[in-house]
């Protein structure tokens, strides 16, 4: 496992304009790290880079969406331009649904894994010549407890984690010869704006989902572990119970969950 100094280093960071991408974006900062930060939402990045002024590191910022090529091409380019390389990339964007896989679209299910799968495996196609070059290069997915163990009226979201983890891992093993470190981040309920940006979400499977880890905790984790290289963290108590009862006993967890759905 290979240790590295975030100050210094340089980040892109997607999914940076709430919840934990923006929470990652400032802890960088503050670490003294150059980040790039992408995500939709113009006026919030902005609002990031106010709050992230006078920090040791420095931030720029770049709107649209993570799931288009020209987007990708661009925040790159600005990557190897105006930070002078990368050596960390945070695929961290991702998109949920609420409801039972039998009544919903097939666009939702395209939707989710276009942003929560695709665009990572995508990013990081793209991002390969720049991390080659990088100091110490990591490349982060941010996945969930749910790319362990699925449960219901999540289904959708719930497969793009799961292969999300199945590429990270092989992912790792590609590249290990190549000096890339591959980091599976695995948060529980966090909280963020998941549940106010779902792509869909049936009205009565919503409520007492919104409790979770403060979004700082998680983007904290998650820097000790891109410094100390390690392969995979569970940032909640919570969430590591779950997979560890999985694990333990797959029965007792279907048999529960049945129950509920």
């Amino acid at each position: 496992m290979a240790k590295r100094e975030l100050a210094g280093s340089r980040v892109l960071v997607t999914g940076a304009s709430s919840g934990i991408g923006r929470a990652i974006v400032m802890e960088l900062v503050r670490a003294g790290a150059a980040v790039l930060a992408v995500a939709r939402r113009a006026e919030r990045l902005e609002t990031l880079i106010n709050e992230c002024a006078g920090g040791p590191g420095k931030v720029l910022h770049y709107a649209g969406d993570v799931t288009q090529h020209e987007i990708r091409r661009t925040a790159l380019v600005m990557a190897e331009q105006q930070l002078g390389g990368l050596d960390i990339l945070i695929n961290n964007a991702g998109l949920g649904a609420i409801g039972h896989f039998a009544t919903a679209s097939e666009a939702r299910l395209r939707h989710i894994m276009e942003v929560n799968f695709f665009a990572p495996c995508e990013w990081t196609r793209d991002a390969l010549p720049l991390l080659r070059r990088g100091r110490a290069p990591i490349i982060v997915n941010v996945s969930s407890v749910l790319g362990h163990r699925a449960i219901p009226r999540m289904s959708e979201y719930c497969a793009s984690k799961f292969a999300l983890q199945g590429w990270s891992e092989a992912l790792r093993a590609e590249l290990a010869g190549q000096g890339i470190d591959v980091l599976v981040v695995s948060p529980g309920t966090t909280q963020s704006e998941f549940f106010e940006n779902l792509h869909e979400a049936q009205a009565e499977h919503i409520g007492g989902r919104r409790r979770g880890v403060p979004a700082v905790d998680v983007a904290r984790r998650t820097l000790r572990a891109i410094e100390r290289g390690a392969h995979e963290i569970t940032p909640s108590s919570s969430g590591a119970l779950l997979v560890w009862a999985n694990r333990a006993a797959p029965w007792f967890v279907d048999w529960a969950l049945a129950r509920r759905a």
